[in-house]
């Protein structure tokens, strides 16, 4: 389904891929598709853990949010990339706990380390903290594509 929809654009965009294009595409879709449902899934857990821990008042219940929503989300998205975007060829086996331990360094990279260094920058320069997260998505996203693509997921 997610092939025939982007055949369609590029026809209506008259652009001529080759398979191999056509390919990435259509698998950086889905890892687009499994990326929001991931943000979606880190919001929720950060929010119930922030619930669950308000009672009792702690000063460090926003980083417990974010541990456990990384960890869980980051879980959550290996789950659906192995099954959905990034399956092994056939007759290939994979390490998933090899593959398990890269997406969380990748992740880890892209969604800790850079997005932090970015939004420093961003803000340095002086851009807003609202707009400075949306603004490391179009660096992030294709740059965990690649990552995942072509190293954690690789047979």
């Amino acid at each position: 389904m997610i092939e025939n929809i982007c055949r369609k654009v590029c026809a209506v965009l008259h652009l001529s891929l080759s398979e191999k294009v056509l390919g990435s595409l259509v698998q950086f879709v889905k890892f687009g598709s499994v990326g929001v449902s991931n943000t979606v899934i880190s919001y929720v857990l950060n929010v119930l853990v922030l619930l669950a821990l308000k009672p009792y008042a702690l000063w460090w219940d926003y980083i417990a949010g974010n541990l456990v929503a990384f960890f869980l989300s980051v879980l959550w998205s290996y789950y659906w990339n192995n099954k959905f975007v990034f399956t092994p060829e056939a007759g290939k086996q994979r390490s998933h706990w090899k593959a398990l331990l890269k997406t969380y360094i990748s992740y880890g990279f892209t969604g800790i380390i850079l997005t932090n260094l970015l939004s420093s920058l961003w803000i340095y320069l002086g851009v807003s903290k609202m707009i400075a997260p949306l603004i490391n998505l179009i660096i992030s996203v294709p740059l965990n594509f690649v990552l995942n693509k072509l190293w954690a997921f690789r047979s």
